[in-house]
């Protein structure tokens, strides 16, 4: 393909609560054995891109360890591969990124290295599978400056926390604000984007000079009468994971058949680190319904309508309905979970109840690991 790919991975969302205390939001793992940020990387190698950088910044440990090696994602060649971006301190520069924009210009080099006419920039922070190829043609075919991909919401579902766009009849945006207090439209960015390269450095080159950081407010929307800007609807399943609520529901989807064959079994496919575990276990008496058990785990209770991640047990007589149960997490016996998010790493006293009452309970507990 003839583009490079950036992802966009370094902010923090305090509407994710106590889950982005210790990890980017691109980093939460979804449906069982993947992170966030697969969707977006498993997007650019399908799509044929050979170079990606990713930037990363909040809480970026868990995240880099995840990207420590680019074999996964098929990025591991002599030409292109799989650049990971940390802010630092240099001579001209010494401040976090503070803003997506700033973050592009200080990586700047990345972009005045390559070679590729064009760039897809994507967000690390959403599910969905998509050809780039196909909005780069569009993008092509329009002779648009920047395209911006967009997606028609559900009547009724609340739009205020994303980018709110309206086009004419030709696609063209005409109207775009962020985050709006009231919504006159439907259709949201998805936050991705595809910019001829040359233009994208000129445009970050300037606001820089401006003293201006953000993309959004900054690039699309100022220029959205200046620049022949174009939306580009998607069809199929996207989620955006921002809030705890969407993140839940991110991954209940999961549970569905038809999401799960669309992601998991027609081609292409999405791909993650895999770690050398062993199988699931189901001991004598574990009663299994509807539900993601991934591997490493151990179940001797009962699991409904849950998805259960990597590494965990469940102890005699547990009752989990309805619930996520994230990487490594023991929970003793006589436990009951329900409308539950189990942080990674807990420990769950025997005897424990954990219940959701409307919104969704995060559950978070240090305790010792061990067994009464």
């Amino acid at each position: 393909m003839r583009a490079i790919g950036i992802i966009l991975a370094g902010g923090n969302n305090h509407r994710m609560k106590e889950l982005s205390q210790k990890r980017a939001i691109a980093a939460m793992p979804i449906a069982g054995s993947y992170r966030s940020i697969d969707f977006a990387l498993s997007n650019m190698t399908n799509s044929r891109i050979q170079r990606v950088g990713v930037f990363t910044q909040y809480n970026a440990r868990s995240l880099n360890e995840h990207l420590s090696s680019s074999k996964w994602w098929d990025f591991g060649r002599k030409q292109g591969g799989l650049s990971v971006f940390t802010p630092t301190v240099t001579n001209e520069n010494s401040s976090w990124y503070r803003g997506t924009a700033d973050a592009i210009y200080q990586n700047l080099d990345f972009l005045k290295e390559s070679h590729e006419p064009y760039v897809v920039i994507a967000s690390g922070d959403c599910v969905y599978k998509m050809d780039y190829n196909k909005v780069l043609e569009y993008h092509i075919a329009k002779k648009a400056d920047i395209t911006v991909v967009c997606k028609d919401m559900p009547a009724g579902e609340n739009v205020d926390r994303y980018g709110i766009l309206r086009m004419n009849e030709e696609s063209r945006i005409q109207d775009f604000e962020e985050k709006p207090i009231v919504a006159n439209s439907n259709t949201i960015s998805c936050g991705i984007y595809v910019i001829r390269r040359r233009q994208l450095i000129e445009l970050i080159e300037k606001t820089a000079e401006e003293g201006q950081f953000d993309f959004v407010k900054d690039i699309l929307i100022r220029y959205k009468n200046l620049k022949r800007i174009y939306g580009y609807k998607m069809q199929d399943y996207w989620k955006n994971i921002a809030t705890v609520e969407d993140y839940f529901n991110a991954n209940m989807d999961f549970l569905k058949p038809d999401i799960r064959d669309y992601f998991f079994r027609q081609y292409p496919d999405i791909y993650s680190k895999v770690d050398d575990l062993p199988p699931a276990k189901y001991n004598v008496g574990a009663k299994i319904r509807n539900s993601l058990i991934s591997s490493g785990s151990i179940i001797n209770g009962v699991v409904e309508d849950s998805v259960i991640f990597k590494d965990v047990f469940v102890g005699n007589n547990c009752t989990i309905k309805n619930s996520i149960i994230l990487n490594d997490v023991y929970i003793g016996d006589n436990t009951y979970i329900e409308n539950c998010i189990v942080e990674s790493h807990d420990t769950i006293r025997a005897n424990s109840y954990h219940k959701g009452e409307g919104d969704i309970k995060i559950v978070v507990e240090k305790n010792d690991r061990f067994v009464i």
